[in-house]
């Protein structure tokens, strides 16, 4: 339903209480039946203020948890609880469901934004003197010298080892 816009929405709900069938409106709007069938629903139980047009709802992991262990524990239809508690489409719930048994039954609250990066800093002073920065470019160079002779010795070892194989071939 999230390429509908909310007057879409709104026409299509009123289309339907016209007398127009559900295939027609499928048709004429791209979308399946049961979205429609789930759309009317919705409305008619919360009304046209239940289609937001700025932000989407957020759930607390408490409500989240309450609203699923209606369909896991009081066995009652996840459409339904989904039309009861307002979502905007039943899918929302089956994913919160197929996630919270993926997690052990424990709600994980997905993170929002971007990821943090792993924070490198590193701590070169800008007012280092002279004698430190030579000393710690030292340091830097003997380090990469050690790590190349080892990157060529690796490179050896592994040569000789293809070698014997042939041989022995």
């Amino acid at each position: 339903m999230s390429k509908l816009t909310y007057e879409d929405k709104i026409n299509i709900y009123q289309e339907r209480k016209q007398g127009n069938t559900i295939n027609n409106i499928s048709k004429k709007y791209g979308v399946r039946k049961d979205l429609i069938k789930y759309l009317i629903r919705l409305i008619d139980k919360h009304g046209y203020d239940i289609l937001r047009t700025n932000k989407n709802r957020n759930f607390t992991s408490y409500e989240k948890e309450r609203i699923i262990n209606r369909v896991l524990i009081n066995n009652e239809a996840a459409c339904s609880v989904a039309i009861d508690e307002g979502l905007l489409s039943n899918g929302i719930l089956f994913n919160w469901i197929k996630e919270y048994k993926e997690n052990c039954y424990n709600i994980v609250e997905r993170k929002r934004g971007c990821p943090t990066m792993d924070k490198k800093i590193k701590t070169i002073n800008k007012e280092e003197t002279n004698e430190e920065k030579i000393k710690r470019l030292e340091t830097e160079n003997l380090y990469l010298k050690a790590e190349l002779e080892y990157s060529k010795k690796l490179r050896a070892v592994v040569q000789a080892r293809k070698n014997q194989q042939q041989k022995k071939k």
